[in-house]
């Protein structure tokens, strides 16, 4: 269960934890207000702007119905974790790669590595941690768009519009 925020600061405004609960809390208004998910069944989303984004270049198929179970599934997947057999089956291989590369290299290749490599491995860290921060920060704005966006279309469809606004 997520901790409820009491104060929120400027700095706090952007942090990955409030972006994560806005989205969670977009997704879950979504699920409260739309009571009849198959009405989205059959519904394209090529009137919605913020829908768009979504669409994949692969897939001709993209009914609102589709884009809701998503918008579900991630936020099951922010509340719970990411744990699907693939996933299993890639850490599994890569923990027997590294096996044989451990067993397989020499004490002498351990001390060989100096203190300006782990300074440039921290530093890579770093970067790495924060671009994909940024990017996961930039994605759940997105998400949190996409299910406002589709909360509303579900509310014109249906003849609310402006209703609990």
């Amino acid at each position: 269960m997520m901790m409820q925020l009491q104060e929120t600061s400027p700095n706090q405004k952007n942090s990955l934890f409030n972006a994560m609960n806005r989205f969670i809390g977009a997704v879950n208004n979504m699920d409260q207000t739309i009571m009849l998910p198959s009405m989205l069944r059959d519904v394209p989303l090529e009137e919605d702007r913020h829908m768009s984004p979504l669409k994949s270049s692969d897939e001709d198929e993209g009914d609102m119905y589709s884009y809701y179970q998503l918008l579900k599934s991630i936020r099951r997947d922010i509340e719970w974790g990411v744990r699907c057999a693939a996933a299993d089956e890639m850490r599994k291989g890569s923990m027997k790669i590294t096996r044989m590369n451990s067993s397989a290299s020499t004490s002498s290749s351990a001390s060989s590595l100096s203190s300006e490599d782990d300074e440039e491995e921290d530093e890579d860290l770093e970067k790495q941690f924060q671009y994909h921060l940024t990017g996961l920060q930039g994605v759940l704005s997105k998400l949190t768009l996409q299910a406002n966006s589709l909360t509303k279309r579900y509310k014109k469809e249906i003849g609310i519009g402006g209703w609990g606004q």
